[in-house]
């Protein structure tokens, strides 16, 4: 058993030293180090795609039937938009439009309104979320800052929903009210 082993690996000894001997038999030559070169401009940001595929916030009856009113439970389920993306610091801004009658054009009668505000919130991007109230006189906190590089999720929501004008205000029959929301993402020096 013995013997055997030493010739199976005789052969194998022979083969490693007869390939030892061909690499070392040429000359060789060696380029380089060569310099790669290349950048990422630092204006590269884009939203991501609204995860629903959707791009309708769909608030439903807006008034309580028994009193013409506005209802106070108004709702409607958060838009995300995923795979967003950017290369640098950044700002993401918020705006939106009053709902407004979209039939129903001219003045309303005394005790009516065809407004309706709401506030608007992009969140999980910057540390503070982004607001747009429709019905306030400035919105400081529409736009945020957020200091490094990211990718993620934007959520955008809708909440505090009021009559334009007042809570007393019923709002007009009308088939649409329609409003909107933008939101942006751009690189931020």
């Amino acid at each position: 058993m013995r013997a055997t082993a030493l010739f199976i690996l005789a052969p194998f000894a022979l083969s490693l030293a007869s390939i030892a001997h061909a690499q070392a038999a040429g000359p060789s030559d060696t380029a380089g180090p060569i310099q790669i070169t290349g950048f990422v401009p630092d204006n590269i940001c884009t939203l991501g795609s609204l995860s629903d595929g959707d791009n309708l916030f769909d608030v439903g009856v807006l008034v309580d039937t028994a009193t013409g009113l506005l209802r106070p439970d108004l709702s409607a389920p958060p838009k995300v938009l995923t795979g967003t993306q950017c290369s640098s610091r950044s700002q993401l801004s918020i705006a939106a439009t009053q709902m407004t009658a979209q039939a129903f054009v001219t003045t309303p009668p005394e005790g009516f309104a065809r407004g309706v505000d709401y506030t608007a919130t992009a969140s999980g991007w910057t540390p503070i979320a982004a607001r747009y109230a429709t019905g306030a006189a400035a919105n400081a906190a529409a736009s945020q800052i957020r200091e490094t590089a990211g990718a993620g999720d934007i959520t955008i929501s809708l909440s505090n929903f009021a009559t334009a004008g007042g809570p007393t205000l019923r709002p007009v029959a009308d088939e649409t009210y329609q409003g909107a929301v933008v939101v942006t993402l751009a690189a931020a020096s």
